[in-house]
């Protein structure tokens, strides 16, 4: 008997997204008139870590010729319906930065994101509202003002716990670092909500970022 026999199939949740955002649902097909929410972070190709070519001087120079400010609105949002990332500094947007990546998330009131794992660790920092991580099964509560950690290789998901603010944060994490050194696994858990939180499918993340 096969030892398999018996036992399900891994869903893998990252596939399901790219097949998603690709269009499989077929015209007339229940559903196909929705919007379509792309993560291009995980359904597109990215550049997680730049070639370093060239001569020392020219590597140098290039270093000390960008800019050190970078401003947040003038990078997109991307996601949703009940939660958006915005993705500003990484080793694919800014010629600077090869070791680190930064980024912003939004949360709708009662939104939330899929559950995933990764290799590297993170750090979150709590702009606005309030909400809480399940961290390997432990609910971890936060607040504005407070910074949370995300462990290496832990299986974690967020979550807005207000039903009238939205919920921001920054994210810093030494994931191009991982991946340089072939720390490359990272896995979805659950494919993140494609419906909008119920009363509040008007939200869109904020302006001011």
């Amino acid at each position: 008997m096969d030892e398999t026999d018996g036992k399900p199939e891994p869903v893998d949740y990252d596939r399901m997204m790219i097949d998603l955002v690709e269009g499989k649902t077929e015209p007339g097909a229940p559903g196909h008139n929705k919007p379509i929410y792309d993560w291009p972070r995980h359904t597109k190709k990215r550049t997680f870590v730049r070639a370093l070519e060239g001569t020392y001087a020219h590597m140098q120079g290039m270093v000390n010729t960008q800019p050190r400010v970078y401003h947040s609105k003038d990078f997109k949002w991307e996601g949703g319906p009940q939660s958006y990332g915005k993705p500003v500094i990484n080793p694919m947007s800014v010629d600077i930065a090869q070791s680190i990546e930064t980024h912003f998330h939004a949360f709708a009131p009662g939104g939330y994101n899929k559950k995933h794992g990764h290799m590297n660790s993170a750090v979150f920092y709590v702009i606005r509202g309030e909400g809480y991580d399940i961290h390997d099964g432990e609910k971890l509560p936060f607040e504005a003002g407070d910074c949370m950690i995300v462990e290496n290789g832990c299986v974690h998901q967020h979550f807005n716990s207000s039903d009238t603010d939205e919920l921001i944060t920054l994210i810093m994490k030494a994931k191009p670092l991982f991946l340089f050194m072939h720390m490359v696994f990272q896995k979805s858990a659950s494919m993140p909500p494609q419906e909008p939180v119920a009363g509040w499918e008007e939200y869109g993340p904020p302006e001011d970022f």
